[in-house]
């Protein structure tokens, strides 16, 4: 990568997005010091315009973001980051510094929390005592909720249709891990078919 740190006075923009539901998180500054030390250590540092000093995101609240990957932009003067957040970006609390709370993406969160409940095999957890009755308990599962979802769409109940279609894509999710497929690889097929 060959940022050019010259443009804004040895400063480059740098905006922070959620790797999993794609929400940016925040903006912040790099200068060349604070963008090797986020290489280095896979938590992202900024240089901080109030303190004149590198600031590694998370130093004193610990919600730090750990870097998934670095994309410079075609002028080689801004970074898009995106990161995995360990709790709320913003100092007030909020997930994002904009302060846009959305449910957008939020599939992939699911994904992730399915994967992890299944991987670590945990023995309370609904998901993994699924996922362990085998691919036919799990197709089964999602047939049962198809049908309840398509009883649903007949009425007029339009919170009992939704209740149902959450079902439907939360038994999908743990399909598409017994298969070994991610949702990224289906949403890559709907694109190709557009």
């Amino acid at each position: 990568m060959n940022l050019d740190f010259n443009k804004s006075d040895g400063l480059i923009p740098v905006v922070i997005q959620n790797t999993s539901t794609l929400q940016v998180l925040m903006l912040g500054y790099m200068n060349e010091a604070a963008f090797l030390k986020t290489k280095a250590e896979s938590k992202v540092t900024f240089y901080s315009r109030s303190k004149e000093r590198l600031w590694t995101k998370g130093e004193t609240s610990g919600n730090y973001l750990y870097v998934d990957t670095i994309n410079i932009d075609c002028d080689n003067d801004t970074l898009l980051i995106k990161a995995n957040p360990t709790g709320p970006t913003c100092h007030t609390g909020s997930t994002s510094c904009f302060k846009v709370e959305t449910a957008k993406g939020f599939v992939y969160q699911l994904e992730q929390t399915i994967h992890q409940r299944i991987d670590e095999n945990d023995p309370n957890s609904y998901t993994n005592k699924l996922f362990q009755r085998g691919i036919n308990k799990v197709a089964q599962k999602v047939g049962e909720e198809a049908v309840e979802l398509v009883i649903e769409a007949k009425d007029d109940n339009k919170e009992l249709f939704i209740n149902e279609a959450a079902d439907l894509l939360y038994h999908y999710l743990i399909l598409l891990k017994a298969k070994g497929v991610k949702m990224e690889s289906i949403e890559e097929e709907l694109k190709r078919r557009s």
